[in-house]
């Protein structure tokens, strides 16, 4: 019996050590919606001509690794994190918005894998870690906020090979963010005009590039 467990685990700590895996680099611009936080910068700081449309733009970094479970399926964790910024100036000064979001996410792809490339598709969720400073006019302050969310995506990828192990990557992605109102020592941020908390709940939309490394041999 002894013997018989000790083959098991050999066997599956050889199959999990020559399994086939990648690491990932990426960056990429989203398009968010944040329907809270830009009514209330349109209706307390942006001036007339100044206005926040629908969606604005953010830049988000990314690290991404994962295992083949077989030659069609694959299980990554991704952290990725996600930065944008506004800033007016009004006859009292100058305002300021930071939002930063860690995201860090599980997803699982199907895979569909040719000569020199493959394709993937698949999602994920995550937990999420929004961060915002607000530097009002006049004041000389920050005060920071910050809550905890979760987020699901969607995205569909695609890997050119470039050379070797090393493969160019293409994808697309959607993102629904639930990051809920950030707070700073029980205080919300508030829109005055709506007479509601501001909340960071976030629809977006990207495009990504990056580089992807293949371990244990090409697709």
């Amino acid at each position: 019996m002894k013997k018989k467990l000790a083959l098991l685990l050999i066997t599956t700590c050889f199959s999990v050590t020559n399994a086939q895996g990648e690491v990932k680099a990426v960056m990429g611009i989203n398009f968010m919606s944040i329907p809270s936080m830009q009514d209330y910068i349109n209706q307390n700081f942006a001036l007339p001509n100044e206005q926040l449309g629908s969606f604005v733009s953010s830049i988000v970094f990314a690290g991404e690794g994962g295992l083949f479970i077989n030659k069609n399926f694959e299980m990554t964790v991704e952290i990725a994190y996600q930065i944008y910024s506004y800033t007016t100036t009004g006859l009292s000064g100058q305002y300021e918005l930071k939002y930063n979001n860690p995201m860090p996410s599980l997803l699982a792809y199907y895979v569909l894998d040719g000569n020199g490339y493959n394709l993937k598709f698949g999602g994920g969720l995550g937990i999420r870690f929004p961060s915002v400073d607000e530097s009002l006019p006049a004041t000389g302050s920050t005060i920071s906020y910050t809550s905890i969310g979760f987020g699901i995506i969607a995205r569909a990828e695609g890997n050119t090979l470039l050379g070797g192990d090393i493969y160019a990557n293409i994808g697309a992605e959607i993102r629904y963010d639930v990051n809920g109102e950030p707070e700073s020592n029980g205080n919300n941020l508030f829109n005055v005009v709506q007479g509601e908390n501001v909340n960071f709940n976030t629809f977006s939309l990207g495009v990504r590039l990056g580089i992807t490394y293949i371990i244990g041999g090409n697709n």
